[in-house]
């Protein structure tokens, strides 16, 4: 039978021998790297006879009173009842109490066992079981905590090895496929388009080798670092603490375990780990909260996300400002804004990428089509899935798409944007309407875009995150639905004048389609229009609304680029239409682009980006994040380009060719959506106040007015109204500046 193995030592050696001599570089001691570490710049000597009398009649004992440093403004009196091993050393002292929240205690050393460490300015330790090998800063407060303590080969939560560690302790993060194929190693500061570029291109072996180089090269594989605690962090009543690096002003209490993280904290965020959370082999961001039995292990959580009541995240990395709330993620790549808020929703080997909100039942993962547990699901910006929605691997849906309830019986490939997909049982067919936001729940769609920005946390924006709905992503999918549209009808219309026998070319039936759909004939609103490649199925999938989809997607493309000619206007403060004329683009062309965790850049800058990384050119994760940077900088003009592109596309003449009376068209239409959008933001909302089931559980209109609040109070309606009459002024000063009609 198996045994524990116990090893016995003589009692003197408790406090020492931290590092053995085999990682001991020659000329040092066990305590260099932590005299490295120490940089609270306290004067520390030794204790004087006097202080030795004082510790001892309050009970306390040391294997080595020698070993007990002090700063001068020690006062021994507020140090009782402690076992010091090892060399301790100990700043100043006073008779204050620190109080944090409802917590007030008095400042000093009290009932613990302390194993060589450091301590800062007026600390207080009370009732710590086991401290062993911290660093602790000023006026940090730390009670009743079981085990608090660091070893010499602690890498807090970093995908390292150190000396003399075999491979197989490394800890990988399995994102986006639960095989482990894409696996990354966590490293502190890893941002979503890191993990996003490393999960991808698996077959490119210089490219791993690459990232793995630059996460190793960011640390140091010699052991003996010790834990550390930054000033003004509080820990209390919690269990275990081990191998843990906490920042200054961390608040942390009633956690069960923590070990191997990094919790980030300071001027960036404080961040909060509350009651019964249970964290394992992790990077915790800035500003984070976790709170109520939270179970995390092999993860990343990015600044300013959440995990709370009850939460599992393992194997996955968390956006920026993204929720996670009672309910399971596994094996997971989620960018910034993400909500998932219910106990029964799942979500696996997923590619989310940003402003998704994940519903209640939903089950999203373990549903595979293959006799392995490899497949994955890629949810593009805004992916909303219904209640009880259950897909299969592998699935990829365009932006902005959302899913009634249903099980869904078949892997899905939803290539029209702003869709809502539904399962129709009743007639073994899956439905697609395009446009679904703009028709039924502009209210949602716009408030949603605001709120990203405003709840957008973080202070150093490494990635410039794209919120808006109308982005080079979103415009180059409705440019591939108009195409996808087309052919679609035309092979509808086809069918409907009993051709079915006849073969129909895909030029052909986009032809008919186009012609069809740019003439408003609304018989296309009576023909079946059916797609193909939609779902691996044989039953039929229906696109709903085609002609209203149409005229829409189009009308979008339309006003995305004339917002962008608005602001060259504005900006270059352009008064006639040969200076309009000048300042445009001769030749333009709309390009494609990459959602790199968060950040849209095109295609060809994502290709540049690995080249200059696999040719040795950006040699390190901090030279890849001032890249992303030097990115972002340009996503504005880039973005207005895309946009003029889009504009002389959908339009089909040159922007040279801009006159009068196409700049006056391109007005009235951008003023024309304009209202309709912010007409829809008001009518979406105000059919809640109109429903007669939702008015039906208040007493009387005033007592719902007092629950909800009044329709006509709602600030992001009234902020739209807002804009909507400065868009009017706006172009009103245009025409007359323009002499438009």
């Amino acid at each position: 039978m198996a045994q524990n193995k116990i090893s016995k030592t003589p009692l003197s050696s408790l406090g020492y021998h931290f590092l053995g001599s085999e990682y001991l570089p020659k000329g040092k001691d066990e305590y260099y790297l932590r005299n490295m570490q120490n940089r609270n710049g306290i004067a520390y000597r030794m204790l004087n006879a006097y202080e030795i009398e004082v510790l001892v009649r309050n009970r306390n004992t040391s294997d080595d009173w020698n070993k007990i440093l002090v700063s001068d403004a020690f006062n021994p009196e507020l140090v009782k009842n402690c076992k010091f091993f090892g060399l301790v050393r100990i700043g100043k002292l006073e008779p204050f109490c620190l109080g944090f929240s409802d917590l007030k205690v008095p400042v000093g050393l009290y009932n613990s066992t302390i194993i060589s460490c450091d301590f800062g300015d007026n600390v207080c330790v009370d009732n710590v079981n086991y401290l062993s090998h911290y660093i602790i800063g000023s006026e940090v407060i730390i009670t009743n905590v079981n085990e608090l303590v660091s070893t010499n080969h602690a890498k807090f939560g970093n995908g390292i090895i150190k000396e003399g560690e075999s491979e197989d302790v490394r800890i990988w993060m399995e994102i986006c496929n639960e095989n482990t194929g894409r696996r990354v190693l966590p490293f502190n500061g890893m941002l979503a388009g890191d993990a996003f570029l490393w999960s991808r291109d698996k077959s490119d072996a210089l490219l791993q080798e690459k990232f793995r180089t630059f996460t190793e090269a960011r640390y140091d594989n010699r052991r003996g670092y010790y834990g550390k605690i930054g000033d003004r962090t509080v820990i209390k009543n919690c269990n275990i603490i081990k191998d843990v690096w906490i920042g200054t002003d961390a608040y942390i209490k009633g956690a069960n375990k923590l070990k191997n993280l990094t919790i980030n904290s300071g001027e960036e965020g404080r961040t909060q780990i509350g009651e019964g959370c249970e964290a394992v082999n992790g990077i915790i961001g800035f500003g984070c909260k976790m709170f109520y039995g939270v179970k995390a292990v092999r993860f990343i959580m990015a600044s300013h996300s959440q995990l709370k009541y009850g939460a599992r995240l393992i194997n996955s990395y968390l956006g920026h400002n993204a929720t996670i709330s009672c309910c399971e993620v596994l094996n997971s790549l989620i960018f910034p804004a993400h909500e998932q808020h219910h106990n029964n929703s799942f979500l696996c080997a997923a590619l989310v990428m940003g402003q998704s909100n994940i519903a209640a039942g939903a089950t999203i993962g373990s549903n595979h089509n293959s006799r392995g547990a490899d497949g994955e699901i890629i949810m593009g910006r805004g992916f909303w899935p219904g209640l009880c929605v259950s897909l299969k691997h592998n699935s990829v849906f365009a932006g902005f798409t959302i899913l009634t309830k249903g099980d869904y019986p078949a892997e899905l490939n939803i290539r029209l944007p702003f869709s809502l997909v539904s399962n129709d049982v009743s007639k073994d067919q899956l439905v697609v309407m395009p446009g679904y936001w703009f028709l039924y729940n502009m209210y949602a769609l716009a408030r949603n875009a605001w709120k990203y920005v405003d709840r957008d946390k973080r202070t150093e924006k490494v990635q410039e995150i794209e919120y808006d709905y109308l982005a080079p992503d979103t415009i180059n999918e409705l440019f591939s639905s108009l195409a996808i549209i087309e052919e679609a009808t035309g092979r509808a219309y086809h069918r409907s004048q009993n051709n079915s026998k006849t073969i129909l070319d895909k030029e052909d039936a986009a032809a008919i389609g186009k012609q069809l759909l740019l003439s408003g004939n609304k018989l296309v609103d009576e023909l079946e229009i059916t797609l193909d490649g939609f779902e691996n199925s044989k039953r039929k999938v229906v696109l709903v609304k085609a002609r209203i989809a149409y005229h829409l997607f189009i009308e979008l493309i339309r006003y995305y680029g004339t917002i962008h000619l608005l602001n060259l206007i504005e900006e270059q403060k352009i008064r006639s239409i040969d200076t309009l004329q000048s300042a445009l683009p001769a030749k333009v062309k709309r390009t494609n682009w990459v959602n790199l965790g968060g950040q849209l850049i095109t295609t060809e800058e994502h290709q540049e980006l690995k080249q200059k990384i696999k040719a040795g050119k950006i040699k390190s994760w901090d030279e890849v994040h001032a890249h992303y940077t030097r990115l972002g900088n340009k996503y504005a003009d880039q973005k207005r380009t895309h946009a003029l592109a889009s504009l002389a596309e959908i339009m089909e003449w040159p922007l040279k060719k801009i006159d009068t009376q196409k700049l006056g068209l391109l007005f009235n239409d951008a003023l024309t959506t304009k209202e309709w959008m912010t007409k829809g933001i008001h009518d979406s909302r105000a059919k809640d106040y109109q429903n007669p089931y939702r008015k039906m559980v208040y007493e009387s209109f005033e007592e719902m007015n007092a629950v909800i609040g009044k329709l006509e109070d709602n600030s992001f309606i009234k902020q739209q109204l807002d804009e909507l009459v400065s868009f009017k002024q706006k172009i009103s000063g245009l025409k007359k500046t323009f002499k438009l009609k």
